[in-house]
């Protein structure tokens, strides 16, 4: 039996070109103006102090210029090419997209979360590199990069795993900080299936943490307006809303799932003009109550990603 002959899959088309090309600032084309106020913006200033500091990072994306030799279109890094323009730097290391779309690529990028800025933060300092230097490099407050460097100090590491992807302002973990370890895990479950990261709704786990739970027993907490009758109505408020959410977490998996096979299956039921001739005359509520589910939107996930 003769065996036929194995087909070669076709090659995959690469985005880019395999490697950077060095090429005259003067011959990367903008396709789209700066506006005049963006010179002004902390993120100039910033891109600015980092290349002066270390030099481009992170290479601008460009495609080769049909019918105009060693020309090229700039796809990404409009401001990093005008501030090496303002620097008076002649050459730049590209990145040539064999694709010409232009669109912003750094849209399709997910920004560092403040516990992924500590990280690499705390890499560069044991690397030997100097806060005034990482400093000079983000255009930042010295102090504020040592408080970047310590941002986790006293957060135990439970709490870091549940975090380490989302946005929280700094004084997240500086209130984190105050309660003991138990409970910065209980809050940052809380904060991540409200998602809702922000200081004040931190603030308010705070006040509703019993005393016990704070990492300082003897300083009693204060908040401005609040009797200590109420901080404890808040408290045992807070933990039957606790109990609440984690009883719904229980369910709400398969909830969801049923819902969803529901509204597809009663779709595909109004989708049927008999049926719904039907119901307009025998059984009008049921069809009100059916159109009002297939018109619902989906339901959000509670986990916000």
């Amino acid at each position: 039996m003769r065996r036929g002959k194995r087909k070669t899959p076709d090659a995959v088309a690469l985005g880019f070109e395999s490697d950077c090309v060095t090429v005259p600032v003067e011959s990367v084309l903008p396709v789209k103006a700066l506006r005049a106020s963006v010179k002004s913006s902390r993120k100039y200033r910033q891109i600015t102090a980092s290349i002066k500091e270390v030099g481009v990072v992170e290479p601008p994306v460009v495609t080769r210029s049909t019918g105009e030799e060693d020309t090229y279109m700039l796809l990404d890094g409009h401001i990093r090419i005008e501030v090496l323009k303002d620097l008076g730097i002649e050459r730049v290391e590209c990145l040539i997209s064999t694709d010409d779309e232009a669109f912003t690529y750094n849209k399709r990028i997910s920004r560092l979360a403040p516990i992924q800025e500590h990280k690499m933060i705390r890499k560069a300092i044991e690397r030997g590199v100097s806060e005034e230097k990482i400093a000079l490099a983000l255009d930042l407050n010295p102090r504020s990069i040592v408080r970047k460097a310590k941002l986790l100090d006293g957060i135990c590491e439970e709490a870091v795993s549940i975090l380490k992807d989302k946005h929280c302002a700094t004084t997240v973990f500086e209130v984190l900080r105050k309660m003991k370890a138990m409970r910065q895990i209980e809050a940052a479950e809380l904060m991540m299936n409200a998602n809702n990261y922000s200081p004040a709704y931190i603030s308010a786990i705070l006040a509703g943490t019993p005393q016990a739970q704070l990492v300082d027993k003897k300083k009693t907490k204060k908040m401005k307006g609040i009797t200590p009758e109420a901080m404890a109505r808040m408290e045992r408020e807070l933990a039957r809303l606790q109990e609440g959410v984690t009883s719904i977490q229980d369910s709400y998996g398969q909830d969801h799932l049923q819902l969803t096979v529901i509204k597809g299956y009663l779709g595909k039921l109004l989708g049927n003009a008999r049926i719904v001739r039907y119901l307009m005359q025998h059984r009008p509520e049921f069809l009100a109550e059916f159109q009002a589910i297939t018109a619902m939107a989906s339901t959000p996930p509670l986990e916000a990603e």
